[in-house]
């Protein structure tokens, strides 16, 4: 028969032993010490200058005097005397002074229970106010979830392996998708939307070689602007170069709209292709910069100037009163 008990060394009374009281208050005395187990602190190398009939400590690393070599293991004042336990894997105990709970890894003493760090590493799920899955596996149902910056900056990552895979944000309506942003298949940046969660169309698309921006569902540019009388407005045309852009001019006036291309590589006057003009002829196409008065009076002008960084549209007013303008393109 053993003399001890496998799990605390809790000593065993013998057959035919004498003085039994003695094993049994001693298998009572290590139960007493290890049992319900909370420490006063698990940061002391050596004893404390006062102690009280029960005290417990965890023994920290390097201890000295009468600790010494007693690292990890659970120190109990009793009978004027240091005993000395030694924890198995599992062993848990509560810091009195503080709440927070240490368990024992084999090797030392590590934070443990909840919100500890050592407890949040490599965890296989993790649900907040919901249930995570096999396939989120972080899951959080709240009004909103704060990210906040610590240090320089903050960064959110969605990192992918391959081009080929997907790193996106997917907005969802009923938990079907109904806009996508990021990079799907494919390392171009783009947005998609869905009327439904299964078919989507691109409506912006940033190429990763060349930074280029297209529209491929069509529409690429709308604007409505006032334009004062003998005045002129002009934007940094906002499509690509060479062009293939079919755009629709509107005045509130009655009776005045204009359907036209813009072509080929971006030079003037020759990139424009008139489809219709009401009333006819009181559109005209130029080069360069319009100043207000450069074109014919009566009517609407309109140009292509290459002279500055970056070609640019103008459209002059000469209509014989104040007017907003609208301006909306197709293709690319």
């Amino acid at each position: 028969m053993s003399q001890t008990s496998p799990t605390l060394s809790l000593p065993y009374i013998q057959p035919a032993q004498a003085q039994k009281h003695v094993t049994h208050n001693e298998a009572l005395r290590i139960l007493d010490a290890v049992t319900q187990l909370s420490v006063i602190s698990t940061t002391l190398t050596a004893p404390p200058g006062q102690t009280a009939e029960g005290d417990r400590y965890i023994v920290a690393d390097a201890a000295t005097g009468v600790w010494a070599g007693q690292e990890h293991k659970v120190a109990v004042w009793v009978d004027n005397t240091w005993q000395f336990f030694t924890p198995n894997i599992g062993w848990r105990a509560d810091i009195a002074s503080s709440g927070e709970e240490v368990r024992f890894d084999g090797t030392d003493w590590q934070p443990a229970g909840a919100g500890a760090a050592g407890d949040l590493q490599n965890v296989p799920l993790l649900g907040v106010n919901t249930s995570a899955d096999a396939t989120n596996k972080l899951a959080v149902s709240a009004d909103a979830t704060l990210l906040n910056n610590a240090g320089s900056g903050h960064q959110l990552k969605l990192n992918k392996s391959a081009a080929t895979d997907t790193a996106s944000l997917l907005f969802q309506t009923g938990f079907a998708g109904r806009a996508e942003v990021g990079t799907a298949g494919n390392d171009n940046f783009e947005i998609k939307v869905s009327p439904n969660g299964s078919s989507f169309k691109t409506a912006l698309r940033a190429e990763a070689a060349t930074g280029a921006v297209q529209l491929p569902s069509g529409q690429s540019y709308f604007q409505d602007v006032f334009i004062l009388n003998d005045s002129v407005w002009s934007v940094t045309i906002p499509w690509s170069n060479p062009s293939r852009i079919l755009m629709w001019l509107s005045v509130n006036l009655e009776g005045r709209y204009f359907l036209f291309s813009i072509t080929g590589t971006l030079t003037g006057v020759n990139n424009f292709g008139e489809m219709f003009a009401n009333p006819p002829g009181t559109l005209t196409y130029h080069t360069g910069p319009l100043t207000g008065t450069t074109g014919p009076a009566g009517g609407i002008n309109i140009s292509i100037d290459v002279t500055g960084p970056a070609p640019k549209l103008f459209v002059e007013n000469r209509l014989g009163s104040n007017r907003l303008f609208t301006l909306s393109t197709m293709g690319k």
